[in-house]
């Protein structure tokens, strides 16, 4: 089982082609994780402001913006970068990710330098409402803490990305059953770094799973994911991330969600909001259709 900084490694094919393989164990289904796309989309990006524009000293993607067209598959990827807009304090790539010639998503992504921003800056006073149980975090991962515990996710043959970290949701119960709470670590014992936080912004148990009465398993594919990007982890990277997840409608197979992602000083690092489908998860396991599979 490949550990995140292989499972999103990059190579530079050309100026601004890029190439990585989507690897099986962090799938859904049969299909790469979404989260886990998003996080080699970030890499690319990464290679690129590293590389080709280097001169930029952009280094930190602040915004970014994920369609995925159709189903990928582990295997190969080929990623193309157009620079569409090069600024002072910031800059845009347009991305696209084909595979066996289908191109299968799009993104724009937005690339700046966090650590020397400068400008208007105020203390909004946000929390989470209703707020999540405290925790301590030197007892989490020994069972020890009062209010949190470690959960095994539903269908976890079926989602084997999941076996990627360790979750832990508050003992008591979530505060709605519209929203998860959740505090998780990579289950290898590696830290978080700043691509990573693509795939925690898509890692959490499926909300969905708490209002319907049956135990079949469905498939929740992303159609669009975006991200905002507040702070730049250390280097060295952060073992626990925490998550909560909101979701305000599901309507005719159709449903949103809400994503915040902090840090163990409750320091709000991302925002992000998905667009997703839910199917059964057959859907997931059909063969592509031929020329063309879209979703």
């Amino acid at each position: 089982m490949p550990a995140w900084e292989e499972a999103t490694a990059v190579q530079k094919v050309s100026t601004n082609t890029y190439s990585c393989t989507l690897h099986d164990d962090w799938s859904i289904g049969s299909v790469p994780n979404g989260g886990y796309v998003t996080g080699c989309v970030l890499e690319v990006v990464k290679k690129h402001f590293d590389t080709s524009l280097a001169k930029q000293n952009q280094p930190h993607t602040i915004a970014l913006h994920v369609e995925f067209l159709r189903r990928t598959q582990a295997g190969p990827a080929l990623f193309t970068v157009d620079d569409v807009k090069i600024g002072r304090q910031a800059s845009v790539v347009h991305v696209t990710m084909e595979q066996e010639g289908r191109q299968e998503i799009v993104a724009y992504v937005t690339n700046s330098n966090i650590t020397t921003e400068e400008g208007f800056s105020f203390e909004t006073q946000h929390e989470l409402l209703p707020a999540p149980p405290p925790v301590d975090l030197t007892k989490l991962e020994s069972g020890a803490d009062a209010l949190w515990s470690q959960i095994e996710v539903p269908f976890a043959k079926f989602r084997k990305a999941t076996a990627q970290v360790n979750f832990y949701l508050p003992r008591a119960g979530g505060v709605r059953p519209n929203i998860v709470d959740e505090w998780i670590c990579w289950s290898n014992g590696q830290n978080f770094t700043q691509s990573s936080i693509g795939f925690v912004s898509d890692m959490f148990p499926q909300i969905v799973e708490n209002f319907k009465d049956t135990n079949k398993a469905f498939w929740y594919p992303t159609l669009l994911l975006n991200l905002d990007i507040k702070k730049v982890l250390p280097a060295e990277g952060v073992k626990w991330l925490n998550v909560r997840a909101e979701l305000k409608q599901v309507r005719n197979g159709r449903m949103d969600l809400g994503i915040w992602v902090r840090d163990a000083a409750g320091e709000l690092v991302a925002l992000s909001n998905h667009v997703g489908f839910v199917l059964d998860a057959s859907r997931n396991l059909a063969a592509r259709r031929k020329p063309d599979a879209k979703m």
